[in-house]
């Protein structure tokens, strides 16, 4: 049954000083908020391994930032911002970043009523040499709600990777109210980025440094990754009171089958780095059931954990993955998630989450409210009071489930 929630019971009071409009100098110096049987410790971010056990399992998203933000300009003069949010043709994110001419995706269009569907050329007021040899123009070729589909053609035979790098820039909050910088190029970022396709950073793994995930292994932590693309919908507000008239966007993940029969014998706890972990882990017994009742894996519903009772064990759901897997000789599973975590939802294979702290009426505080059976104000209280930075750029809190 979906749960009948009113986004405004998940509101608090957020100005805009409390918002790090910038990262701090280090990486591991942001606090630390530990969150465990309802108590609550100050700490600061490198002190992290001392507060795992070494049997603990941690789960982080290895999704890289990509510069999908561009500036256009129509022969009239006007400005149209193109926000690159997923690959059509090709449609695999590889295969699009790997295109060397053309290629289209689906955008974010900015003054979008300005732009009548004609040509547009890139945006290149200093006249910078490579950018003007690249000769990158944007085509208009369908609308989809408030998406665009655009045609992106351009010189020189660079991958479509390379052409971001050179023309676009870095897509960081909007609430940060400011343009992005070079320190944005290297921040908003997490240091064991790997794989393109996200357009939002999965900001709880910004505070990591080489260091602190050193001191992990040392500790006997065992890590391991997921991918999940982070779409623009990270940033969409809900808008409805009722929270279950709120679309989620669908962002596609990739988990490795070694994973899958680890969870699957899953002993130790299991630690989410971020929200985006969190959605991918639970997404995994929902597709295994698609593989148990219908032999393949599915793209997970916004609303398939509500809709009703699922008779199946998670290591019978994971073993349904597994065996589909390996049948088809496949060592990775790729599939598509809409899935929503609000209050009522059951967790079958996280323990512990890492994560930021989010803005108020967000589908990310009703992620936190589940995962601490409700009590996410106690957090986010004491976060207010004790002068926490918050959202992307802030500083962190390690919550464990009871």
């Amino acid at each position: 049954m979906i749960p009948e929630i009113h986004i405004e019971d998940y509101s608090y009071p957020l100005s805009d000083d409390r918002i790090a409009k910038y990262p701090l100098e280090q990486r591991d110096a942001s606090k630390l908020l530990h969150y465990k049987d309802g108590k609550i410790e100050e700490k600061v971010f490198r002190e992290l391994p001392a507060l795992l056990s070494e049997e603990t399992l941690m789960v982080f998203n290895d999704t890289k930032v990509v510069p999908a933000r561009m500036h256009f300009q129509r022969e009239t003069g006007a400005q149209i911002e193109i926000f690159c949010l997923e690959p059509l043709t090709p449609s695999e994110y590889n295969l699009a970043f790997a295109a060397d001419s053309e290629c289209v995706w689906k955008c974010v269009l900015g003054n979008a009523k300005k732009w009548k569907g004609d040509i547009l050329h890139l945006y290149n007021p200093l006249s910078a040499p490579e950018l003007d040899s690249l000769d990158l123009k944007a085509e208009l070729v369908g609308r989809d709600g408030k998406t665009g589909l655009v045609k992106f053609s351009w010189n020189n035979s660079l991958p479509f990777s390379k052409v971001l790098e050179q023309a676009g820039s870095v897509p960081i909050p909007p609430y940060l109210n400011r343009e992005s910088e070079e320190v944005d190029i290297r921040r908003y970022q997490t240091v064991y980025a790997h794989i393109r396709g996200s357009v939002a950073a999965p900001t709880a793994g910004l505070h990591f440094t080489e260091d602190v995930l050193n001191r992990l292994k040392e500790r006997g932590v065992q890590m391991e990754t997921v991918c999940l693309h982070v779409g623009a919908g990270t940033f969409l507000p809900v808008k409805s009171s009722l929270v279950s008239e709120h679309p989620m966007h669908r962002e596609p993940f990739v988990v490795s089958k070694s994973l899958i029969e680890r969870l699957a014998n899953k002993k130790s706890p299991l630690l989410a780095v971020g929200t985006t972990s969190v959605r991918t882990l639970e997404s995994l017994y929902y597709v295994g059931v698609s593989c148990i009742e219908r032999g393949a894996p599915e793209d997970v519903g916004q609303w398939a954990p509500y809709e009703r009772e699922y008779p199946y064990s998670t290591q019978e759901a994971l073993k349904a993955i597994w065996a589909y897997l390996d049948k088809q000789g496949l060592d990775y599973l790729v599939a598509g998630t809409r899935i929503i975590i609000v209050p009522g939802f059951r967790f079958r294979l996280v323990d512990k989450l890492l994560t930021n702290f989010h803005q108020p009426e967000s589908t990310l505080i009703l992620l936190v409210s589940a995962f601490v059976n409700g009590d996410w104000r106690t957090i986010y209280d004491y976060a207010l009071k004790h002068n926490f930075r918050f959202l992307s750029y802030g500083d962190s809190s390690l919550l464990e489930r009871v």
